[in-house]
């Protein structure tokens, strides 16, 4: 029994060392990528079942990375629209404003402020009225700034109303459009004079009321304010300012109703920056 297991052990020794001998023949005898062929042929199946069994793995570990990066530059890409859009609108809403104002220096120079004692001070709307009418507005100026109640404002395209009130450092404005506005005013160059006061049921319209019916009014005419003093009184506004356009004059309405229809210069709807006519030869 001893005798067998001897044998045994000798010969596994001897087969060893036959494999090693012939391991070594194999590498002299095909240089060392002889035994990397080898190795190759006994492992290359089973690395390529690993290689396709882990593509998916990696695959997905791929897709991970690629979504974040996809997400974190789709941020980024985000974040400076918004920067550009916000510099866009401020570029737009300033270039609107400076519009605005250059007509108000124009207006300011006009023949309608430029020898009066009115000294304008400028200032944006910060509130409008809720109502469908927009008959009001609230200005940021109030009476640290010299407003007084009654005083003209304007916009850059013409007269936009008056100073109902003034509390702190707001003022409230009346529009031309609210049913208790009354300007008196007059057709250039004709000189036809009546008041201006908004037409009932529609915001858009108004109308020059108790003209002379037998002086003719017609389409595209020029409305401005009549000013005017005697007796030591004056007008709340300055002559000259311009009010509106007339968009409908027909003879039978003249005679009838002395009446004709102007729409305002002044945008009533999207008032911005305005001015306040304080002091004035009134005062």
């Amino acid at each position: 029994m001893y005798r067998k297991q001897v044998r045994r052990r000798r010969a596994v020794l001897a087969l060893l060392v036959i494999g090693s001998f012939v391991l070594l023949t194999i590498t002299y005898g095909q240089g060392s990528g002889g035994l990397q062929r080898g190795v190759s042929a006994i492992f290359g199946p089973v690395q390529s079942v690993a290689d396709r069994a882990l593509k998916p793995a990696r695959d997905l570990a791929g897709w991970f990375d690629k979504t974040f990066d996809a997400r974190g530059e789709n941020s980024r890409l985000k974040s400076e629209l918004a920067t550009v859009r916000e510099q866009a609108v401020a570029g737009q809403e300033a270039i609107q404003q400076n519009a605005q104002l250059r007509k108000l220096v124009e207006l300011d120079r006009g023949p309608a402020l430029a020898s009066s004692a009115y000294e304008p001070v400028t200032g944006r709307v910060i509130a409008r009225s809720p109502t469908v009418w927009y008959s009001t507005v609230t200005i940021d100026l109030g009476g640290g700034d010299g407003v007084r109640v009654d005083d003209p404002v304007v916009s850059g395209d013409g007269l936009v109303g008056q100073v109902a009130s003034v509390q702190g450092g707001v003022s409230q404005v009346t529009l031309l459009t609210d049913h208790a506005s009354a300007v008196s005013a007059k057709v250039v160059p004709q000189g036809v004079q009546g008041v201006v006061r908004p037409e009932i049921g529609d915001p858009e319209d108004l109308v020059l009321d108790f003209i002379d019916s037998t002086e003719r009014v017609k389409k595209g005419d020029t409305v401005v304010t009549a000013g005017w003093r005697a007796r030591g009184l004056a007008s709340l506004f300055p002559p000259g300012l311009p009010v509106g356009e007339v968009t409908r004059a027909s003879i039978v309405e003249q005679e009838a109703s002395q009446q004709v229809h102007l729409r305002p210069y002044a945008d009533l709807r999207n008032l911005d920056v305005v001015q306040v006519l304080t002091g004035g030869s009134r005062r």
